[in-house]
């Protein structure tokens, strides 16, 4: 073989250092950017809230049922006809945190049946206040029981005293400071047991004031 089909022979196969084709491009340094900016979005918004809860210590508002008066509770070809008041506390025990609600939609379930809905007023909560709802629940309605829930009707009724039990939607939002923060849809049930009164009055002393659970997710 000559020298000059030699010298082209590696002339095809000789390739110079540092001409590799980039194969990440442009694109590789953006994402990179574009994460580490997320990071330090993610970090400072998790120091700004760990900060605010160091500052505040937020704690739950407490919900206790105080009094409820059961004064008819009859079924009738199932017609419900029933009056239900109640007196319904909510304590904010949080000292720079208030609470506006905005929304309070309170129903009373019977049997995993709703028997009536109320709104409530809106209003505005102080810190380490105390709060009293007072919805009534009064009328007539389908009432639809077979089986077992039947006769945990008849068992109730026997004895007098009836398993009900009250519902809080709720749409808040927490003011601290001068700052007013959060569209929140907490949710409280209150499971009671309330004596029926025969003779149309109140008993307050059979009634054991009773805490709702609270549920804000």
């Amino acid at each position: 073989m000559s020298g000059k089909q030699q010298t082209h022979s590696n002339a095809v196969t000789y390739h110079r250092p540092g001409h590799h084709h980039n194969r990440c491009g442009s694109g590789c340094g953006c994402f990179t950017t574009f994460l580490k900016v997320l990071i330090t979005i993610i970090i400072v918004i998790g120091l700004a809230v760990l900060i605010l809860w160091l500052i505040f210590r937020p704690n739950k508002v407490k919900f206790h049922v105080t009094d409820a008066k059961l004064t008819q509770f009859n079924l009738t070809d199932n017609q419900l006809q029933f009056n239900l008041a109640l007196n319904i506390t909510a304590r904010n025990p949080n000292n720079r945190i208030g609470v506006y609600y905005d929304t309070i939609e309170a129903a009373a379930v019977y049997k995993d049946q709703r028997l009536q809905t109320k709104w409530l007023p809106p209003f505005y909560q102080g810190h380490k206040t105390t709060a009293v709802l007072s919805p009534e629940f009064s009328g007539q309605q389908l009432l639809l029981l077979s089986g077992q829930g039947l006769a945990q009707f008849n068992s109730e009724k026997l004895a007098g005293v009836y398993d009900i039990d009250v519902e809080l939607n709720l749409r808040i939002r927490l003011k601290f400071g001068a700052i007013r923060i959060g569209k929140f849809k907490p949710k409280v049930n209150c499971e009671l047991k309330v004596t029926l009164s025969s003779d149309g009055s109140s008993a307050p002393s059979l009634f054991q004031s009773t805490g709702c659970d609270i549920d804000y997710w």
